[in-house]
């Protein structure tokens, strides 16, 4: 079958005990073990014990993840920066990680805060350049961290070609996926070990659950990160789980008509005399688009512009009147986020500006809007 099919159709599209056509809620904290008891000698050990280790609604979409991105394992945390400080966790004191320089804020934080006082060192590289990774290096460097395209720049990172330079120093490659979806784009395929998921964004695609979920190429890595997600227990409830595998069923068609949105609007808003740059890996000029092109199905649903001046940013986004200006991205509706005080804040204001995360900077996540309308309110805010 077509991803787009195994997206509805796959192990979970039909409750066997009922027959009813999706996962059922399996809301509980516990679960009764007495079976476990009737013959002591048989040394059974039950699936469920507790639901912090495990819930059936969990598994169901953790199967339906890993199958999705070709992984052997898949895991469901609370929210996307659970997922990322989850997959980190693998790692010990004293340990090195190669980071593209433009990651999501959220994981920059993470990496450069929380984890930095626990003896991981960062550091940051030009991950569109692989020879930047690989001069980064060191003798205790553990794994090699990437986004592609990246936020908010949507900047290309050659998959095959840094993951064969993490392979040859014998590192791990994690790669983050949310923008892409499996629908668009699955780093497995190209030798990643662990893919990692906001699927607060397009996978959940309604804008109404927090939730992260990683997958893990290995039975034998999907055991070290179930070590952590069991023992640090950042794991989500049923209900948010059961939204993110309702959500997923209808990924193809949003994506699509998001996509094509983007696609739309980032080439009108480029001939916008109050519009500086756009970034969209759908445009051709865009740098980097042969490589996306080479491993993506598509340019996926995320662009971001520059005005020529701040107070046109500031003002679009206390104008726009179809568009929330809000963080996130990958909902129903469109969203306009603001990174230098929203997603990327926590970046220092210098490192912020070498990167091009500037004060004029837009990132645009169209919804299922009729594009014609958030090209006419897009205008009427920028006017």
């Amino acid at each position: 079958m077509q991803l787009s099919t195994r997206l509805i159709h796959n192990d979970h599209d039909t409750d066997p005990s009922s027959g009813a056509l999706g996962v059922p809620l399996i809301q509980t904290s516990t679960f009764d073990q007495s079976a476990c008891f009737a013959d002591p000698a048989d040394g059974r050990v039950p699936r469920y014990d507790y639901a912090r280790s495990g819930n059936p609604t969990r598994s169901a979409l953790e199967e339906i993840i890993a199958g999705l991105e070709g992984g052997e394992c898949g895991y469901a945390f609370g929210s996307g920066i659970a997922a990322v400080s989850s997959a980190l966790g693998i790692f010990s004191a004293g340990d090195h990680i190669v980071a593209a320089e433009d990651i999501y804020g959220g994981s920059y934080r993470i990496l450069n805060t929380f984890f930095k006082r626990w003896g991981l060192e960062l550091t940051a590289a030009d991950a569109s350049r692989p020879e930047q990774i690989r001069a980064a290096i060191k003798p205790n460097t553990r794994a090699v961290y990437l986004e592609t395209p990246s936020n908010p720049l949507l900047k290309i990172t050659d998959l095959k070609a840094c993951i064969a330079v993490a392979k040859e120093a014998g590192l791990l490659s994690i790669v983050d996926n949310t923008f892409m979806t499996p629908y668009l784009q699955r780093p497995i395929e190209f030798g990643a070990d662990i893919v990692l998921h906001s699927a607060t964004k397009f996978l959940g695609g309604h804008s109404d659950v927090i939730s992260g979920l990683a997958v893990t190429a290995t039975k034998e890595l999907g055991k070290r990160l179930y070590a952590v997600q069991n023992g640090f227990g950042a794991v989500p409830g049923p209900w948010d789980v059961w939204l993110v595998i309702r959500g997923i069923k209808t990924l193809k068609v949003r994506l699509d008509a998001q996509q094509a949105a983007a696609q739309f609007l980032s080439r009108r808003l480029r001939e916008h005399p109050h519009v500086d740059a756009v970034y969209y890996p759908g445009l051709e000029d865009h740098p980097g688009k042969a490589v996306h092109d080479a491993q993506a199905s598509g340019a996926g649903a995320v662009f971001s512009f520059k005005t020529k001046t701040v107070e046109q940013a500031l003002g679009f986004l206390r104008r726009t009147k179809l568009a929330a200006a809000a963080v996130s991205l990958g909902g129903v509706e469109t969203i306009a986020s603001y990174p230098v005080r929203m997603s990327h804040a926590s970046i220092p204001r210098p490192e912020r500006e070498r990167l091009g995360i500037t004060d004029t900077l837009i990132r645009i996540s169209p919804g299922l809007e009729d594009p014609e309308d958030l090209l006419e309110d897009f205008e009427q805010a920028l006017a």
